[in-house]
């Protein structure tokens, strides 16, 4: 009985997941760059990192949205990624570091299915010295500024 109540509680207190879909697709020529160069299942990680970032975005925004299309148009890493350690079996993994960033463009769609205006934003570290300590920090940075603006457009 007393699991019964904690699990009741616990499911009154974890937030409803938003109403909003969130589509998040990977550009061909990135995908062909992801298939070359970085790894596939990085596509999986940054495609879930930009989804994080809008359902957050768009909730503290109080946005009416029904569902949101975006594409991750390119992403360039900050170190290297466990696919490029393999192919480069020279290449430092932990000493590496080049300027990581991302490249986005999303739509967002009202309940009748009309869409806004398409939002384009980009950001890249331009300072090697400040160049993110994890494989896609600079990208990650990237997603969460693109996913505010994003929400404050369609707010």
């Amino acid at each position: 009985m007393k699991h019964l109540l904690a699990a009741a509680v616990l499911l009154g207190l974890s937030p409803v997941a938003g109403a909003t879909e969130i589509n998040v697709n990977l550009a061909p020529d990135f995908t062909e760059k992801l298939t070359e160069d970085y790894g596939l299942r990085e596509g999986d990680y940054l495609a879930d990192s930009v989804r994080r970032d809008l359902e957050r975005a768009l909730e503290r925004a109080g946005a009416d949205v029904a569902r949101v299309d975006v594409t991750i148009l390119d992403a360039k890493p900050s170190r290297p990624t466990f696919k490029q350690g393999g192919d480069s079996p020279g290449l430092d993994m932990f000493r590496s570091v080049s300027l990581g960033g991302m490249k986005l463009s999303a739509v967002a769609y009202d309940a009748s299915g009309a869409a806004s205006e398409p939002f384009e934003y980009d950001w890249y570290e331009h300072d090697i010295r400040q160049a993110g300590i994890t494989t896609w920090q600079d990208a990650k940075r990237a997603s969460s500024r693109f996913a505010t603006r994003f929400a404050e457009t369609v707010d």
